[in-house]
C-alpha cells in the first residue's frame, strides 16, 4: 500500500452500539507511515459500568478483565496525541464512519479533549465492501449454490432460489444436526438493544430509555414513571404498539422488565 501521508486504522470494542451513551472497553490503532513503518496503540479501558453479557460473549472482554484498566478519561490525551493534529493522518476502519469515529468523538469530548475530522480522509472498508460486493439473493445464490440465479426478481424464481440457499446453509452450518431448526441460532434480532420492534425503547445499563419525545435518550423509563407518570398515561391513549403499551402500563404499576425479558 503506497501512502502519501500517515494512515491510522482504528477499531473500538464497546459496551454497546448506542453512540450517545455506550463506552469504550478496548481501543486499537495502527499508524502506517509512508515509509512502511508502523506504530501500534492498544489499551483496555474500564467503562465504569457493567459490560452486558452479550458483549462479553462477542468480545471475550469481561468486567474482571477491565476492572484495573484506566477509564477513558485517563487515556484521552494520549489517544488524541496518537491520532495527531488535523490533517496529519487519514483514518481507516470497518464501519468506522458510522460507529467508531462518532463514539470516539463523544468519549473524547466527554473527557474534555477536542477531536476533529477536518483535513482527514476517512477510508471505510465496510462502505467499499457493500458498494462493490452485493449482499442480495443473487449474490447468496452464487455463494451457496455455485451458479447464477436465472430469472431474478421473479417471485417463483426467487422462492426456489431461497429454498436452495436455505438447504445449502443447513448443509454448511448445521452438519451435526442438518435440520432447518438449526438455522435459528443465526438470529440477528437486535432485542439486546431495543425492547420493541418499532425501536421506541432501548436498553442501556440494565434500564430502558425512550428514543422519542421530550425524554428521548435522556432519562430511564423508571425515572420517568416516578417524575412524570402523566406522560406515560398520555402514551396509553395514543397509537403505540401493544408491546409498548404493555410496557408503559406495567411501568405505571412500578413493574419493569429485565433485559432478557424483551418480547
Amino acid at each position: 500500500m503506497k501512502l502519501t501521508k500517515p494512515l491510522i486504522i482504528l477499531d473500538l470494542e464497546t459496551t454497546g452500539t448506542w453512540i450517545e451513551k455506550d463506552r469504550i472497553i478496548e481501543i486499537g490503532m495502527i499508524k502506517v507511515l509512508p515509509s512502511g513503518d508502523k506504530a501500534i496503540y492498544h489499551k483496555r479501558v474500564n467503562p465504569l459500568m457493567p459490560i452486558p453479557q452479550v458483549v462479553v460473549k462477542l468480545t471475550g472482554i469481561s468486567n474482571e478483565d477491565v476492572k484495573d484498566a484506566p477509564p477513558f478519561k485517563a487515556i484521552a490525551k494520549e489517544v488524541s496525541d496518537f491520532l495527531g493534529a488535523p490533517g496529519i493522518a487519514d483514518i481507516g476502519g470497518f464501519n468506522v464512519e458510522k460507529f467508531d469515529l462518532p463514539l470516539l468523538d463523544r468519549e473524547l469530548r466527554d473527557a474534555g479533549v477536542t477531536f476533529t475530522l477536518s483535513g482527514r480522509v476517512v477510508y471505510d472498508g465496510q462502505k467499499v465492501f457493500h458498494l462493490n460486493e452485493k449482499r442480495d439473493l443473487t449474490a447468496a445464490y452464487a455463494f451457496y449454490c455455485g451458479k447464477p440465479l436465472m430469472g431474478a426478481h421473479s417471485a417463483l424464481a426467487d422462492t426456489e432460489a431461497t429454498l436452495e440457499v436455505l438447504e445449502a446453509q443447513i448443509g454448511k452450518y448445521c452438519k451435526d444436526n442438518p435440520v432447518v431448526e438449526g438455522l435459528a441460532q443465526f438470529n440477528y434480532r437486535e432485542a439486546t438493544e431495543f425492547y420493541d420492534s418499532e425501536r421506541k425503547f432501548r436498553w442501556w445499563n440494565g434500564e430502558l430509555y425512550m428514543m422519542f419525545g421530550k425524554y428521548a435518550k435522556k432519562e430511564s423509563l423508571r425515572d420517568i414513571a416516578k417524575k412524570d407518570p402523566g406522560y406515560l398515561e398520555w402514551m396509553m391513549a395514543k397509537d403505540f404498539s401493544e408491546d409498548v403499551k404493555h410496557l408503559v402500563e406495567s411501568a405505571l404499576k412500578g413493574q419493569f422488565p429485565k433485559p432478557e425479558e424483551t418480547p
